[in-house]
């Protein structure tokens, strides 16, 4: 079986990569001629584990192709996914700008009959208006070459995204016609030996199923922020408070977990996205936009608890950050925490130290020299007056507090993720502010 991947971004990538992997024959296409020639020389644009060796490995077998030519890419294909950017435009709305260029392209190209299939992230109605762009387009050509269309959104999650896309726990399929059906049932066969479903759907409940998702966890994660924040104010413990309510099998554990706000690619825009989408139908996501506004109080909640600290006396006090990107084992920064708190420090004269595994190439590109590159961990630590845990990166996870105590200016730390031990900190002279945990003071 020959498909073809249109973009080479992090969904593109991956899942090209993926079916590889099953054997299938796969051309991932891009306009980017520099991308795609980092490609073919095996310079992968993206961190993501495991992911350059995959790729090396289906290079070498003859089975992942990289082109910059859409209608060299397809040809031949039996299904072909587009899976390029739709960025928030200023209203919150999705982008379809790159989608429908995308479209164009195909109806341009097109010599056989193919599955047209949208990956990306899309509103509903986004795979009609492709269709009706790829059919103008052949009319323009006088040609009859039939297409069908499907919606197949993604669920990856950054930092495991080739083990989401390869064990699936679903897989969503939109389609409106048997042909359709039939052949993304052959080319996902080889993921549900296991038992992961195939949910097939019609193309509007596949658009929407996307959305809804990242709407509800980004719901639960604003709503443990809250309780954390009002846990601060009662002096409980918000680790508690979220074992006890994670049991109940009808809330459970996941996503449970309070920190200074949900960033990344997917999150933020999906819920611009689908408010937008309901405003536009005249109809109020009244949660949604609650969950959407605790979140941008969240991305502060560190930021304020330093100003308590040091009195809003920031100017001059030096700060080390341990964590860059928006989660673990991913070096994608945006909407990120921890870029959001480096600005507001900045804003107030504050000297930023900071390391990151993996997202310090990608930090620079936004904020410049503005702020101190280190090696390791320590020496982002190095004559500080505090440090801040944006990012549960495993490394941070069992630092060495006697070595931190020695060459730290002032023993304190703000613990973003809430992973250190108060009671042990304060016990070795530290300083300790979590989220949503018993005030420093407070703990003996």
């Amino acid at each position: 079986m020959k498909i073809s991947v249109i973009g080479t971004g992090y969904v593109g990538l991956v899942t090209g990569t993926c079916f590889a992997e099953t054997g299938v024959t796969v051309t991932c296409i891009d306009r980017d001629t520099d991308k795609i020639r980092g490609l073919n020389k095996g310079t992968i644009p993206i961190y993501e584990p495991g992911l350059e060796t995959m790729i090396s490995r289906n290079v070498e077998k003859g089975r992942l192709f990289f082109s910059s030519s859409v209608s060299e890419g397809i040809e031949g294909s039996e299904v072909i996914f587009i899976a390029v950017g739709t960025p928030p435009g200023e209203d919150g709305s999705a982008d379809l700008k790159h989608v429908l260029e995308v479209a164009r392209e195909i109806g341009d190209s097109l010599k056989d009959y193919a599955l047209i299939v949208t990956k990306s992230t899309v509103p509903v109605g986004t795979s009609e208006k492709v269709r009706e762009t790829i059919q103008r387009q052949l009319e323009k050509r006088q040609s009859g070459i039939r297409f069908s269309m499907a919606s197949n959104p993604e669920f990856l999650k950054e930092g495991a995204a080739l083990e989401d896309f390869l064990r699936p726990e679903r897989i969503v399929v939109g389609v409106d016609n048997p042909e359709a059906g039939e052949v993304m049932q052959r080319l996902y066969k080889p993921f549900v030996l296991n038992n992961h479903p195939i949910i097939f759907m019609d193309i509007p409940s596949a658009e929407i199923t996307k959305y809804a998702a990242n709407a509800m966890l980004a719901t639960r994660i604003s709503f443990i922020n809250e309780m954390a924040n009002l846990c601060d104010l009662l002096g409980a413990d918000i680790n508690h408070v979220r074992r006890g309510i994670g049991s109940d099998s009808r809330i459970g554990s996941k996503f449970l977990y309070p920190g200074p706000g949900y960033g990344g690619s997917c999150f933020p825009k999906d819920v611009k996205a689908i408010i937008k989408t309901a405003e536009e139908l005249g109809y109020e996501l009244n949660v949604v936009k609650a969950v959407e506004k605790a979140n941008e109080f969240q991305k502060n909640i560190i930021f304020n608890k330093m100003k308590y600290h040091f009195s809003g006396r920031l100017e001059k006090k030096t700060i080390g950050i341990w964590g860059l990107s928006f989660k673990p084992k991913t070096d994608d920064v945006r909407e990120s925490s921890s870029l959001h708190l480096i600005r507001k420090l900045l804003d107030k004269g504050a000297v930023v130290r900071a390391y990151d595994p993996a997202a310090m190439k990608e930090t620079k590109k936004l904020l410049g020299d503005s702020i101190q590159y280190c090696d390791n961990p320590y020496e982002a630590l190095e004559n500080t007056d505090a440090m801040a845990l944006m990012t549960e990166w495993p490394e941070f996870q069992l630092p060495n507090f006697k070595k931190m105590a020695g060459i730290m200016k002032d023993r304190v730390i703000f613990d973003g993720r809430n992973i250190y031990d108060p009671a042990l900190l304060v016990k070795m002279g530290f300083k300790y502010y979590g989220i949503g945990r018993r005030p420093q003071e407070e703990i003996k």
